[in-house]
């Protein structure tokens, strides 16, 4: 690669804290090498509080675009000069370009949970969605699905502190889409949460239960609220099947693993900051 930098070349990176981890940086420079794009992508170790520090870099060295991670998705958000639309409701980034010192915020987590659905045969437009959890992902989801013509969005989540960040998403969406049957509801009420996934096309965990290498927790612990008309979703890529997706299973649902919405949403954002597609490694 440093044969490959020149006076010419061009800095993307990912902001937030911790970041080392991040396999970004092998992705998106794999892409600029394959496309022949004179450009480098680094990862940026960043806190809240260096925010602003870090929007004058951009605007500094002109970087072209780039990633947000946790977390500062949402304090990334106010210093954009315009948000996407879906970016405006959720109230969070994780892309941003630069267009000419204009700084434009998108969210692509929801496109890349709506995209690997997608590839997997399951369409959103006209369907019933049961999503469980109001964090980031769930949002970006549930405003995504909404974008995409979803005919109903049913939301559970306990009623703790982000239960209210789920009620906020609710009006946000409704404002935007009144048509849409869209309303949030207590986890804890299993009767109603049984009835709307007895009328659900999808379900979705959005959450971070079950989320660990052999963990076995589940956001569905009684399994006889599955149909065979369901089909579960979870944004969780590890493990690779978590507990929810091996009950959905085994009652023989068709199911959708987390590990595609990863790539999706990563390819969602190289095609915004680059313009391209990026391109995927062979396994």
């Amino acid at each position: 690669m440093l044969e490959s930098i020149s006076g010419k070349t061009k800095m993307y990176g990912l902001v937030g804290s911790p970041v080392g981890h991040s396999g970004s940086p092998a992705m998106y420079n794999y892409a600029f090498e394959q496309l022949k794009i004179d450009a480098v992508y680094l990862a940026y170790d960043v806190d809240v509080e260096h925010v602003p520090n870090a929007i004058d870099a951009i605007k500094t060295f002109d970087m072209p675009g780039g990633n947000v991670t946790m977390p500062c998705k949402v304090e990334m958000s106010k210093y954009m000069d315009e948000l996407s639309p879906a970016a405006q409701m959720v109230g969070a980034i994780n892309t941003f370009q630069n267009k000419d010192g204009k700084l434009i915020g998108h969210i692509t987590d929801g496109m890349g949970f709506v995209n690997n659905l997608k590839n997997n045969g399951v369409e959103v437009e006209g369907k019933h969605l049961v999503i469980i959890g109001t964090g980031g992902a769930a949002t970006a989801i549930q405003v995504q699905v909404a974008i995409e013509g979803a005919a109903s969005v049913s939301i559970f989540n306990i009623k703790d502190d982000f239960f209210a960040k789920g009620e906020e998403t609710v009006e946000k969406v409704k404002a935007q889409y009144p048509d849409l049957d869209i309303a949030i509801y207590d986890l804890l009420d299993a009767d109603l949460l049984k009835s709307k996934i007895a009328a659900a096309d999808i379900l979705v965990n959005g959450t971070t239960v079950g989320m660990g290498e052999g963990n076995t927790k589940t956001p569905i612990a009684d399994t006889s609220v599955f149909h065979e008309n369901l089909t579960v979703a979870d944004a969780i890529y590890n493990p690779p099947k978590t507990q929810l997706i091996q009950d959905a299973e085994a009652a023989g649902l068709k199911t959708v693993t987390g590990a595609g919405m990863l790539l999706e949403q990563g390819k969602a954002a190289f095609k915004i900051f680059t313009g391209e597609e990026l391109p995927v490694r062979p396994k």
